[in-house]
């Protein structure tokens, strides 16, 4: 759903782009920092139980992260590795908040829903593979109530607001991110399964001219 507001945030990136280019630091520089960053920060402080503060420290890799696309437009070092590179780390960062948010729920004693967390681990690795799957066989795979920016935002501000002590908003937001991440994998194999019944479809005959 955010992917409409792409093109305008690529315009404010772009400067920012530029400017971060001039320091010499390349777009994978930039993926390998944000990545590590993320993945330290939230399996280093939300086991701890430091959910707000966690929450700040990843929020501030991620919008790191962001920038490298801008400069590599900027830059002119686009290139399938990058690509490769850029959506490959997206997976492992988002895997790292999932679980860190996990260990310190269980740390809290919030079993429950640690569980919950758990399977938006899951339904998000499922929601990006069944795009990755569907575009290596040539099918359109862009639909989705929940993609990645979505599920950020939504288990970032809960975490960061529970963090601050407010109560039910985690809780919540995990569900909520678990009942979307399930209607989106349900709304990919929908949309494959459409272009895949419609390539078996048998085609009408033409019939040969008469010599």
């Amino acid at each position: 759903m955010l992917n409409k507001l792409r093109p305008a945030l690529g315009r404010v990136l772009t400067p920012i782009g530029q400017a971060v280019a001039r320091t010499g630091v390349s777009p994978n520089m930039i993926t390998v920092i944000g990545t590590v960053g993320v993945v330290a920060s939230a399996l280093g402080l939300y086991p701890l139980g430091e959910f707000f503060w966690g929450t700040v420290v990843i929020t501030a890799f991620v919008l790191f992260d962001m920038l490298d696309g801008a400069v590599a437009r900027v830059t002119g070092k686009i290139s399938k590795w990058g690509a490769f590179l850029d959506s490959t780390s997206d997976r492992v960062a988002d895997a790292a908040i999932f679980a860190g948010l996990m260990a310190g729920l269980l740390d809290a004693d919030r079993r429950p829903l640690a569980y919950v967390a758990l399977y938006c681990l899951v339904a998000g690795v499922v929601v990006s593979y069944a795009k990755a799957r569907a575009e290596g066989l040539g099918y359109t795979c862009d639909v989705g109530i929940a993609e990645r920016s979505e599920r950020l935002i939504i288990v970032l501000v809960a975490a960061g607001l529970d963090g601050l002590g407010v109560p039910y908003v985690l809780a919540g937001a995990l569900w909520l991110l678990a009942a979307l991440s399930t209607f989106t994998v349900g709304q990919r194999f929908l949309a494959v399964r459409r272009q895949a019944l419609a390539d078996d479809a048998p085609r009408p005959r033409v019939p040969e001219p008469r010599p």
